[in-house]
Parts: C-alpha cells; sequence; structure tokens
C-alpha cells in the first residue's frame, strides 16, 4: 500500500509558531524522510468559510499568507502537493454522502467541535456547515486516501471521527476506503504551545501568537513580556517550571547547542531549569536567552519567506498546478465510492436490469 499524508491549515491569518512546533515542523521532516509516496497539503479556506462566511475576503486574502508560510518552513512543492481545498469539488460531494453516516449526537459528542463552538460562542446559533466540519474533514482525508495525518493533539478526535466514518462506509459498501493513523509531534512539549500570555492555546484570534513572520523587534517584545511563574517575585524566590510558557517554549525550541552559543554557564535546559526551581534565576535571563532561541531559530524562516514573497507570480503557479494534481486523485477515490454506492449509474450495465 502506498503510504500517503493529508494534511493542512485554515487560512484564516498568518501561521504562528505554534503551528510550526504542532505540525509544520513536523511535516518538513516527513516530506523529507523518504518514506511516503504521496504528500498533500491542503489550505483549508472552505472549512475556514464555515465561520468566515460573511467576511470571505478575510479568507481569500490569507491563502497566500499560508502559501508563503509553508513555503517559508521547507515544505517544497517539488515534494508536496500544496492545494486550495475549495478547488476540489470532489470533497463536497464526498461530504455530502458521509453525513449521511454520522448522527448529529455523535458530532454533538466531538470533544474538538464543542471547544471550537464554545471559544467561538457559537452555543446560541451554530452554523451547520461549522457544525459538519469533523464530516468535511473526513472527506478530505479519505479523498487522498491518506494513511497518515500528521496534526496537533488537539485534533485527535476529529481523525478518530474520521476512522469511525471509514470503518462505517466499508461495512455498508465494501472495502473501498482508507483507514487513516494520526501522527503526533515527536517532542511532547510541542504537543501543546501555550499562548505568551499563559492561555492554554495559541490563537490568532486570541492575539496571544508569536507568528513565524515576525520581525526581530516584534518577537523580543513579545518574548519578555510573557507570563511566567506568578509567584516568582524576586530572584532569589524558588520558581516552579511546570506549567510556566517560558520553559514550555524551551522545551519546544531549545537545543545544545544554544546553551554553547547563549548561555555557556549551563550545559543543558535541565541544569536551567534546576537553578530556576531552587532560587537565584531571575525571569528576565531566561526570556532573553528564550528571545536568543526564538531569533535564531525563526531568522532562516523569515528569510525565505521575504525570498518567495518577491517571487508571488511562481507562488500563484505551484497553488494552481497543485489543486490541478489533487482534484484528479479525488476524482480517482469519488468515482469509487460511487461505485462502491452503486449510484455511478451510466458506468453500470446492470442499471436497468430488473
Amino acid at each position: 500500500m502506498k503510504q500517503i499524508i493529508l494534511t493542512g491549515d485554515r487560512p484564516t491569518g498568518r501561521l504562528h509558531v505554534g503551528h510550526y512546533v504542532g505540525s509544520l515542523k513536523e511535516r518538513v521532516e516527513l516530506q523529507n524522510s523518504g518514506r511516503y509516496d504521496e504528500i498533500y497539503i491542503m489550505i483549508a479556506d472552505a472549512q475556514a468559510l464555515t465561520d468566515n462566511a460573511e467576511h470571505p475576503e478575510k479568507v481569500r486574502q490569507n491563502i497566500i499568507q499560508v502559501a508563503l508560510d509553508y513555503l517559508a518552513c521547507g515544505l517544497d512543492p517539488d515534494k508536496s502537493t500544496i492545494f486550495i481545498q475549495s478547488m476540489i469539488p470532489q470533497l463536497t460531494e464526498l461530504t455530502f454522502y458521509y453525513m449521511n453516516l454520522v448522527t448529529v449526537s455523535r458530532v454533538q459528542r466531538n470533544p474538538t467541535v464543542k471547544a471550537e463552538i464554545q471559544m467561538r460562542n457559537f452555543e446560541a446559533s451554530i452554523p451547520v456547515g461549522f457544525f459538519c466540519y469533523p464530516i468535511s474533514q473526513a472527506a478530505d482525508i479519505t479523498a487522498f486516501r491518506a494513511t497518515a495525518v500528521p496534526v496537533g493533539e488537539d485534533q485527535m478526535p476529529m481523525l478518530e471521527q474520521c476512522r469511525e466514518i471509514v470503518h462505517k462506509f466499508n461495512s455498508i459498501y465494501g472495502e473501498t476506503l482508507t483507514e487513516p493513523e494520526i501522527v503526533l509531534p515527536k517532542n511532547q512539549a510541542c504537543l501543546r504551545l501555550p499562548g505568551i500570555d499563559g492561555k492554554a492555546k495559541m490563537s490568532k484570534s486570541l492575539g496571544n501568537c508569536i507568528y513565524l513572520s515576525e520581525e526581530p523587534a516584534d518577537i523580543k517584545k513579545k518574548v519578555m513580556s510573557m507570563f511566567t511563574d506568578p509567584n516568582h517575585l524576586r530572584v532569589e524566590d524558588p520558581g516552579k517550571v511546570e506549567g510556566n510558557p517560558v520553559f514550555i517554549y524551551l522545551d519546544a525550541f531549545s537545543r545544545p547547542e544554544h546553551f554553547a552559543e547563549f548561555l555557556p554557564e549551563y550545559s543543558c535546559l535541565d541544569e536551567l531549569k534546576d537553578h530556576y526551581r531552587r532560587g537565584g534565576l531571575g525571569d528576565v535571563k531566561v526570556k532573553k536567552f528564550l528571545n536568543n532561541v526564538m531569533q535564531a531559530e525563526l531568522e532562516p524562516i523569515r528569510n525565505r519567506r521575504k525570498m518567495w514573497e518577491g517571487r508571488l507570480s511562481d507562488v500563484y503557479d505551484l497553488l494552481k498546478a497543485g489543486s490541478e494534481a489533487a482534484e484528479k486523485t479525488a476524482a480517482a477515490t469519488l468515482r469509487d465510492v460511487r461505485h462502491a454506492m452503486q449510484i455511478d449509474y451510466f458506468d453500470r450495465d446492470d442499471w436497468m436490469k430488473l
């Protein structure tokens, strides 16, 4: 069986470091690993419209922004098919068929859906498209016969619902769809990167992000303003590392060579943590180190992004070519689905037989 990846992001703004450590960095590593035969990276504009229907310009304008962030992080159009979701009409038809296999109560129990509804204050009035986006995601994944879906931990309920739809379809219509597996980031700290304000989730809507395209001065300003241990009031006070956003970011980004370059009095992150726990280590010193680490990590990404910004016509061309290639793959899957359901009427010799 071919090994195939499908993953993507909603184009509601520039991508941030939460996206990077949660999935983008892993995608690039998987892309370059040689373990996968096909890799599809989707800019999920149709899904973004489920809660931005009155502001389509927000989605439209950010398609290029997301594409630029992808290319800046190292996604290679020669190795990965980068495409725009709404350009693949077969996904809508698959979603419609899958809707018949899922109950309203099952969608309501999806933890990711419940959390997103609460975050957007949709409790009183949920757009149907938004409510059904787990089913749309299943269409996206199965259309490309994905065997692996690299995502953050918060998307695990969505993948589980996809697997349920695959099981239900195959049990009714015969073995047709491919069951995907989730691929989580190897670094446990990357499973959930908090916002700089200490909130549980980094979110564009909450304004607590560090964007991949941020200028150095803006990165420094945000790092130095980060939430830390509220009880660590003086340098000599013992500090708490667990749940401290500054140390969570260091878990996600710092490497041994960073200590040798920026903080040579410590050999590793564990030594820094031990000192902070004992007391005698101030937040400013730790934040300055984190800033140096972040600058080192984000500078090459920012430079590549600026290079692609000067080649926007090439970005347009690769998105168009990627969407055309993706549509061919999705069309082949849809033909198989229609045949399994016996609704490919004019392609069947037995349709008119009574």
